[in-house]
């Protein structure tokens, strides 16, 4: 987090007029809250006040957002993501405000600087806490009135926020519309879907809340609970449904948009349906966003959606009744390579009406295929596929339920479902452990938009319940390619008396384009990587009782594609050419050639540049150029919104730059560059599975990439990460600096060549520091190369070899951490016996002395110069009789960083 004196240098004008603006900011304190101008290219000019509030008897950390006039607006509450903070929507608080509106953040209890235990939205806590927040908006004399305390009101928010947004509009009718972004409609569907034990999201959810003991006491118990017994039950359950919006579902009675991620195996598309019955139900407007995201990862599409979230508020707070607020559905769709850059193509899809997840059912006949499991009577003990009679499939749970079968994980499933509508997708089922069914290859195009069903019979020998995991494989003509798309599975728990009958099952919701040729492969696994299976081995029989029932929503149009007015000519052989590059999943874009002088250069960026969306002449990296070389520690400096985070991503291949490239070994970046392979990278709040070792969450890590595991090199980066004797122990025992030396040892699998480490030593200790900068040095020594992002300027003076400072996108200096501080006014004077305080103060009072510190040994003096020269410095202490041994310019990190971002100021 920035310091306030950096928030403050950052946000020094550089013009007349901005710098008369900025005057008049900091002349207003209003209440005990401080007021700060947020730096902006245009009018209106931002204002925020941050103050900490009681709203539900916990201290909450709130930041209020206006800007200019002083007529009556309408008020908007953005809530954050679960981990996160207010900082994480300071964003869009900014462009809303702008934009006419009122607008308050917060921290929700248990994160950032707020009070309080995590409750998970407890309508008697975080829930209770906006209430209080609303109250407090209708004491503002700027707000918005329906009637006396009750102001114009609007909630949106992402996951956790999301979720508080549809419980506050359950809960409080002053709310007047909401729009939840990628959130959840019963939180106990969403871990224990069907009764089936989401392990690998539950635990990622747990640490990221900062551990079991972050949260509320009954909501730990009930997750070690669960997690011991990999089964959820009737009290779990329960305690997590009385805190999720579906428990005031016939309260939620305004305009509601709603925002769903295709790339999400948290909270699928299936909730946002829930939503949307039971609102439209209540009589409220009601719109349907499923974007190409989600909480696997992929695209957010960030600027389109509060695009549409800024448009809903226009229309249902400000009553603008001409804004159009978008179709009552839409759905991002991807299709084909632009080779201008080798983004994915998306456009937008879209209907007057919502379709729901089962319009326009077609049946698709299946056969078995006994690929992988055994037939129907086989020996309970088979365990290689033989070819299947009839329309049944038989295979086994193993002992353990491992190894387990893979499809979505959580931090790499979200790059891997977005490729799978290109046609490349990674998942994994285990010979023995699953059952298959397969359609004839299609005559004609099918586009599946929304909840595929089946009806089966199924079967456990021992007449225990069968815990099934469902999904529909998209498969090549050659039979050699199968794409699951979204990498989602559907999982199952059927009960000793739904066995033996048929039942229908509905699987993962999505929207997927099955070319002509392909076919459709139905499989049920006895496994998967993200859930708790048995651990009994157990032996099922799965018939199919039925066709595959696959929804196309016929009423939804795609949009034309809008591509650059060049391609409008391309001649018909192009696109044929293009068409089989997509079935072959092959993508050959105009990637430059290998360039033999930079093999050995790790990093090269040169002339990049990155525009902010939807805009031609605001950029949030400009015109950078930098190398760096083998065994260097490189710290990338910069304050917020310096470009530093735009910079690192393009560097991972996540986004493209505009102009200029990027070189690793000589090879340039591009999405998907086979030389990513020899880049590692830690984000900060990395998930584990708190009740396994840390040996095993790596193990998994590395078996969920399915690269060999003689390529992991575990032992060697558990040596560098100097984890010791702590990794046979459960990671829930972890203190915040093992997770952080995990956290950077899975980065480490594989050993990358270039290692790229965001913010690594965020919440940890000065020992824990230590601890980290050591490890990052351990590994540089190696040969390596090591990029870290971070605040910490003291510890990045220490560990880094090398610096890029960078500020408003552009580069201010770079070099080595010697020659960036060895230079400056700042002047060190050692002495020949301890410099007593009264002498520091004299030397301090000196014509032309900014100031004189002791240093920590008191030897020495730092003094900083202030239109005295260093030879009239020497002079004076010679005057003074101080036994003077040496004289030599000196300056922290601090004081440089300090001095490059405000432009050379003091």
């Amino acid at each position: 987090m920035e310091t306030p004196t950096v928030r403050w240098r950052r946000l020094l004008p550089r013009t007349p007029a901005r710098w008369a603006a900025a005057v008049a900011v900091l002349a207003v304190l209003v209440g005990g809250g401080t007021w700060t101008a947020v730096a902006d290219d245009g009018p209106p000019a931002v204002q925020r006040e941050d103050r900490m509030l009681r709203p539900g008897g916990v201290e909450i950390d709130t930041s209020y957002f206006t800007a200019g006039g002083s007529g009556k607006r309408p008020a908007v509450l953005i809530g954050h993501g679960f981990g996160g903070s207010k900082n994480d929507v300071r964003a869009q608080a900014e462009k809303l405000a702008a934009d006419g509106y009122a607008v308050l953040t917060w921290s929700a209890r248990g994160f950032g600087k707020s009070g309080g235990a995590i409750s998970l939205n407890d309508p008697e806590g975080e829930v209770k806490d906006v209430s209080g927040l609303i109250d407090w908006l209708a004491g503002r004399p700027e707000v918005e009135l329906d009637k006396k305390g009750d102001p114009r009101v609007g909630l949106t928010g992402a996951s956790y926020g999301g979720a508080v947004s549809l419980l506050a509009a359950g809960y409080d009718q002053r709310v007047d519309a909401i729009a939840p972004v990628i959130t959840y409609w019963n939180l106990a569907d969403a871990l224990f879907p069907d009764g089936v034990f989401k392990k690998l999201w539950a635990g990622i959810f747990v640490t990221s809340g900062g551990g079991c003991e972050k949260f509320e006491k009954k909501l730990c118990e009930m997750y070690e609970r669960v997690a011991v017994s990999g089964k959820p039950d009737a009290a779990a359950t329960e305690l997590l449904t009385e805190r999720s919006p579906s428990a005031v579902a016939d309260r939620i009675k305004v305009p509601s948009l709603l925002v769903q991620g295709q790339s999400d195996s948290l909270f699928p598309l299936g909730h946002a349906d829930a939503m949307q019955k039971a609102i439209s139900a209540n009589g409220a407007p009601v719109s349907v966003d499923w974007i190409s995201g989600g909480h696997d990862g992929g695209d957010s599409e960030t600027a389109r959606v509060e695009g549409r979230v800024g448009s809903w508020f226009d229309r249902y707070l400000k009553e603008e009744t001409g804004t159009d607020t978008g179709p009552a559905f839409r759905v991002t769709r991807t299709g084909g390579i632009d080779s201008t850059d080798g983004a994915a193509l998306k456009r937008g899809a879209s209907s007057d009406t919502y379709p729901g997840l089962r319009s326009g059912g077609r049946e698709i006949p299946l056969r078995a295929t006994g690929g992988g499991g055994t037939p129907a009577g086989a020996g309970a003990g088979a365990g290689t596929a033989t070819k299947s009679t009839g329309s049944a499939e038989t295979f086994r749970n193993p002992a353990g339920a491992v190894p387990p079968a893979i499809s979505a994980v959580p931090g790499v499933g979200g790059g891997l479902s977005q490729l799978s509508s290109l046609g490349v997708g990674l998942s994994l089922d285990f010979p023995g452990q699953f059952g298959r069914f397969e359609s004839a290859p299609l005559a004609t195009s099918v586009r599946v938009t929304g909840t595929p069903t089946v009806r089966v019979n199924v079967k456990e020998a021992a007449g225990q319940d069968a815990v099934l995991f469902g999904k529909v494989y998209d498969v090549s003509p050659d039979g050699r390619q199968q794409v699951l798309p979204s990498q989602l599975v559907a999982p199952y728990r059927i009960t000793a008396d739904q066995q033996g009958k048929p039942i229908e099952l509905a699987l993962p919701a999505v929207d997927h384009e099955f070319d002509a040729g392909h076919r459709m492969r139905l499989v049920f696994s006895a496994t998967d990587l993200g859930y708790a299976s048995p651990a009994e081995p157990a032996t099922y029989t799965v018939t199919a009782d039925g066709p595959l029932t696959v929804p196309t929503a016929p009423a939804v149009t795609t949009a034309a594609a809008t591509l650059p007015w060049w391609t409008w000519g391309l001649p018909a052989a192009a696109l044929v050419i293009a068409a089989g590059l997509l079935i072959t999943a092959r993508r050959r874009t105009a990637t430059p050639a290998p360039d033999p002088a930079l093999t050995d250069v790790p990093l090269q960026i040169t002339g990049l540049s990155k525009k902010y969306a939807k805009s031609v002449d605001r950029y949030a990296v400009r015109e950078l150029s930098f190398r760096v070389e083998k065994g260097q520690v490189l710290g990338l400096l910069g304050p917020n919104g310096a470009g530093k985070t735009t910079t690192l991503r393009m560097l991972m291949g996540l986004i493209t730059p505009d102009e200029g490239e990027i070189r690793v070994f000589g090879q340039a970046i591009r999405p998907g560059a086979p030389v990513l392979s020899r880049v590692g990278a830690f984000v900060e709040g990395a998930g584990f599975l708190p009740h396994l070792s840390g040996r095993a969450n790596l193990d998994l890590y590395w078996q969920a990439t399915g690269r060999p595991a003689e390529d992991a090199h575990i032992e060697e980066a558990l040596e560098i990460a100097g984890l010791g004797d702590a990794l046979a122990r459960a990671v829930r025992t972890y203190s915040q600096g093992m997770r952080q030396r995990l956290a950077i040892a899975q980065a480490m699998l594989g050993m990358p060549d270039l290692l790229i480490l965001d913010e690594p030593t965020n919440g940890l200790d000065p020992p824990q520091i230590r601890e980290m900068r050591d490890v990052m040095i351990r590994y540089a020594a190696g040969g390596r190369t090591v990029i870290v992002s971070s605040h910490l300027l003291s510890e990045v003076e220490q560990s880094c070899t090398h610096l890029v400072v960078m500020d408003r996108g552009r580069l201010v200096q770079a070099g080595p951490v010697a020659e960036i501080t060895g230079s400056g006014d700042m002047i060190l004077v050692t002495v020949a016996e301890t410099v007593s305080e009264p002498l520091a103060e004299k030397v301090a009072s000196l014509p032309g002395i900014g100031s004189a510190v002791r240093t920590d040994d008191g030897r020495g003096l730092l003094v900083r110069l202030d239109g005295a020269t260093a030879s009239r410095l020497v002079a004076d202490l010679v005057r003074l009789d101080v036994p003077v041994t040496g004289v030599g310019p000196h300056r922290r990190l601090e004081d440089a960083f300090l001095t490059l971002i405000s432009g050379g100021a003091a």
